[in-house]
């Protein structure tokens, strides 16, 4: 499995903040507002993002000998928690972004900034979801195994300087 690409989740987040914008802007223009987010959700990001570095950093130690056993499935399951993480945070960012895009005219109207600042600390606690998951996905990648580097010995790889002359 690859890792996800932080140019992936940055279009991810945007194109969830401009569709999220668009929903938010048409219900409003027919009268539909959202509520306030509520602060258990800022709670609940940064609790997940740390159970998430919490099951990455069991992997990590495995991998550097200070944890003498961690099953393989266990380890893929983190991997996948990790990148799972990595997108949901990306989409919640837009999502409360979009929010505060909505939001950012009014900012005079005192419930409207209230919206607006507890979106704002929304995106931040999503951002540390999304970051969690990408650091997440870096602990759980194996090194290069020294088998690897006899498999190849010998040979040139594609694309190098020694292949191309000798072609």
């Amino acid at each position: 499995m690859r890792r996800t690409p932080i140019r992936w989740l940055v279009e991810l987040a945007v194109a969830a903040a401009l569709v999220g914008w668009l929903v938010l802007w048409l219900l409003e223009s027919r009268g539909t507002y959202l509520a306030d987010v509520p602060w258990v959700v800022d709670v609940s990001l940064l609790l997940l993002a740390g159970a998430v570095f919490w099951a990455g950093w069991t992997v990590r130690a495995y991998q550097r000998g200070r944890r003498p056993d961690l099953d393989a499935l266990r380890a893929a399951r983190t991997y996948v928690l990790g990148k799972a993480a990595a997108v949901t945070g990306s989409l919640l960012v837009g999502w409360y972004l979009a929010q505060v895009l909505v939001v950012l005219g009014d900012l005079d109207v005192e419930s409207r900034k209230a919206h607006g600042l507890a979106a704002l600390w929304a995106v931040g606690a999503a951002l540390v979801l999304c970051v969690v998951g990408v650091l997440v996905e870096r602990f759980c990648q194996l090194p290069p195994s020294d088998d690897d580097g006899k498999e190849h010995e010998g040979r040139t790889p594609p694309g190098s300087p020694e292949m191309d002359a000798r072609a």
